[in-house]
């Protein structure tokens, strides 16, 4: 696509072998030929369309003229652009415009239109994206690392978890504004895509459990779905965490931001090292706070099951030690 730009021929190339695509064709001539980047450029030459197959394994044919239907409605002015766009449209399929005059690639699929940008732009907008992310990590970082400590002194209020929703949505709204230049720019994104890999699934994770442990609704909604409905809301939406505060089922006002609360522990315990998920059930089942937790003798969390006497000594050992390193501003090792 770049050297079809460079070279300013054009091309419309249409990505799918699909019946419906072939029905449409007219002329040009059969190749059915191994893909390569040199063989597209060189048809595309030629005035007419380019059909690959739906893996872009293979060129099946060239310089051929398509003939989607007429009435279906187009906002492009130009033949190439608007003939790609009902073509498209028409069969649901992948099909790639490439403007000599105006030196712009556009992608259509199904109804959907995307114009693919220079290479060095995109790069330089997510360089600019991750440096935001990271700036909001570590505010995200400070934030939980104040609640776990207000969690532990049983001193949380409603603002003090809202906030730290907030912060976790703001950092996976830019994480997804880069994934989506990571895709864009293909081979060239993959340090991008990786650093992603790692950032959101952590991110995420964490905010589920506080949306666990905070939850004020009904009891037979999924924090998932309450998520999702954070995840729906734009940048604004997010400012203000009254808003919040009543997504996760609390009055709103300043009496409500300001509501003492306790975490059930889903949180915490899920950080504690080999102690697994359905342990942490049984016990915030068996417990229902994170405080009830914290003052359990050894015999009581031994009588929850999947403890044991063992697991029960390193738990409260655990715990001590993460309320002692948080507390005093250290990481745990």
């Amino acid at each position: 696509m770049d050297g079809i730009l460079r070279g300013h021929t054009g091309a419309l190339i249409v990505v799918s072998d699909a019946p419906e695509v072939l029905e449409l064709l007219d002329g040009g001539f059969k190749l059915n030929a191994p893909f390569s980047p040199a063989a597209l450029y060189e048809l595309s030459k030629m005035d007419g369309g380019i059909i690959l197959t739906r893996d872009a394994s293979r060129i099946l044919y060239a310089n051929v003229q398509l003939n989607p239907s007429p009435a279906i409605p187009s906002q492009e002015t130009g033949i190439r652009h608007r003939t790609a766009e009902r073509m498209s449209r028409q069969t649901g399929e992948l099909v790639i415009a490439v403007s000599s005059r105006r030196s712009v690639i556009t992608v259509y699929r199904d109804g959907l239109k995307y114009s693919l940008r220079d290479i060095g732009f995109i790069l330089e907008k997510a360089n600019e994206a991750v440096e935001v992310l990271e700036r909001y990590r570590v505010i995200l970082n400070e934030v939980l690392a104040a609640l776990t400590a207000l969690e532990f002194e049983d001193l949380v209020t409603v603002s003090d978890f809202a906030t730290v929703l907030q912060r976790s949505e703001l950092v996976l709204n830019v994480a997804e504004e880069i994934e989506a230049y990571a895709a864009e720019l293909g081979a060239e994104g993959r340090l991008v895509s990786i650093q992603m890999s790692e950032v959101v699934p952590a991110v995420r994770a964490n905010a589920l459990l506080v949306v666990r442990d905070y939850w004020n609704g009904p009891r037979e909604c999924e924090a998932e779905d309450v998520h999702a409905r954070l995840r729906s809301w734009s940048a604004e939406g997010l400012l203000d965490l009254e808003d919040v505060a009543k997504l996760m089922g609390y009055p709103g006002g300043e009496t409500g931001v300001s509501m003492p609360v306790s975490p059930r522990g889903y949180r915490i315990l899920h950080g504690i090292p080999r102690l697994p998920g359905s342990v942490v059930e049984n016990l915030v089942a068996a417990f229902g706070s994170l405080q009830r937790v914290l003052g359990a003798t050894h015999a009581e969390l031994d009588a929850v099951e999947g403890i044991g006497e063992v697991r029960a000594r390193a738990l409260k050992e655990n715990l001590r030690r993460v309320k002692e390193h948080t507390l005093l501003g250290r990481t745990p090792n």
